[in-house]
């Protein structure tokens, strides 16, 4: 007997990092030398005094229970202070926050909190792929708003059809950018937060990457802008900013009947995060500064070795003045699956296609740096010497 497949993952093409994974380990083992820069999982481990909080949090009895679905409220205290601390805006702890197991849960689940089936969601393309995977697993329709290097990797709402933006009840963006590093301006925010309202739709804005930026660049909040918290729910997580990526931590704030919504969702779906991680969490957000230079200056150092590899090859790429990746385009003739394909068999380095972020991302590839500095140079010194 075989198992039947729900039609909603039949038709789901294989995820894009555990495709590369597949080819990755193949070349492994038949021994050769893999330099991996596909996923962007800090390799610097988290700070010390966020362990031993959760060390002795995990030691409380307390703490073995059921967590609340929610979060606790000391955690979404917690969130509610950094927000005011880092950027100035005031949230109420109890009805504008919610605990999330990591981001990418709160993104996953947000289409079935808002969207109905045939609902439009306006997606970036290139953007992280479970945009477009949950927005179809709720039944709901994606529609790609184009990033193009020519507008700052900004969408340009203008050229959004009248007749999909009446349909959309949902956008998602996501800045500081994953995959092409691009900022967002006050400007840009301020026409988000307009034609969202013009049009009915709920911001879900992925700001995962704030607090990791160089060269005196202190990213926005959405929520910042006046009249976001009408239309607009932002997801920050702790995973990329403390080195917290296998914690699953994160929280969502913003406009309150969303929260609400993803609450529900989470209330039957899930039971919460472990309290001890919680407390660990607390204590991350409430000394959200220490190290937290050093470790920037890490991969700022990083993204700089690979950049001067990328330069002596001849290709072009765009400066990241934020987050631990760099966006580049592949050499002429090629296309990005091509390039990344050569990479991994003439290099030993893995490099992520860009159209496996959307079909926009064609012609681009992207890396990380969140690896051992000694192999980024020699990740750089390799593709120096590539040759079309």
């Amino acid at each position: 007997m075989q198992i039947k497949w729900a039609r909603r993952i039949e038709e789901l093409p294989p995820y894009l990092f555990a495709e590369i994974d597949r080819k990755k380990n193949e070349l492994i083992k038949k021994g050769v030398d893999v330099i991996d820069l596909g996923v962007g999982d800090p390799d610097i481990p988290t700070p010390k005094h966020i362990v031993e909080s959760l060390r002795e949090a995990s030691r409380d009895p307390a703490n073995h229970r059921y967590p609340s679905y929610v979060g606790m409220p000391s955690f979404r205290e917690a969130a509610a202070e950094w927000y005011a601390q880092r950027f100035a805006v005031n949230l109420d702890p109890a009805s504008q926050v919610v605990t999330l197991i990591g981001s990418k849960e709160g993104i996953a689940h947000a289409p079935l909190a808002f969207v109905d089936p045939g609902d439009i969601v306006l997606v970036p393309d290139p953007g992280y792929p479970v945009y477009p995977v949950s927005t179809t697993f709720a039944g709901g329709v994606p529609y790609p708003m184009p990033l193009l290097k020519e507008r700052g990797f900004l969408p340009d709402f203008d050229s959004i059809p009248e007749q999909v933006a009446e349909r959309a009840v949902m956008m998602f963006l996501n800045y500081p950018n994953n995959p092409t590093t691009a900022l967002a301006d006050e400007g840009f925010f301020r026409e988000a937060v307009d034609f969202a309202r013009k049009n009915g739709i709920l911001i879900c804005h992925d700001a995962a990457y704030t607090e990791i930026a160089f060269y005196g660049k202190k990213p926005l909040s959405f929520l910042e802008i006046p009249g976001a918290g009408d239309v607009a729910v932002e997801f920050h997580s702790l995973s990329k900013t403390f080195s917290m990526t296998g914690w699953r931590l994160a929280f969502a704030a913003g406009n309150e009947r969303a929260i609400a919504g993803l609450g529900k969702i989470k209330t039957n779906i899930d039971s919460g995060v472990f309290q001890a991680v919680q407390v660990a969490g607390i204590t991350a957000l409430r000394e959200s500064s220490e190290g937290l230079l050093q470790r920037k200056e890490i991969y700022r150092e990083r993204l700089e070795i690979f950049c001067r590899g990328l330069e002596e090859a001849g290709i072009r790429y765009t400066r990241p003045e934020a987050t631990f990746y760099v966006w580049f385009e592949v050499p002429e003739g090629m296309t990005s699956s091509e390039f990344s394909e050569r990479m991994l068999a003439e290099a030993g380095v893995v490099v992520t296609p860009g159209n496996g972020f959307g079909d926009y991302g064609e012609g681009y590839a992207r890396v990380s740096v969140t690896f051992d500095t000694h192999r980024i140079e020699q990740a750089a010194e390799r593709i120096a010497k590539f040759r079309p």
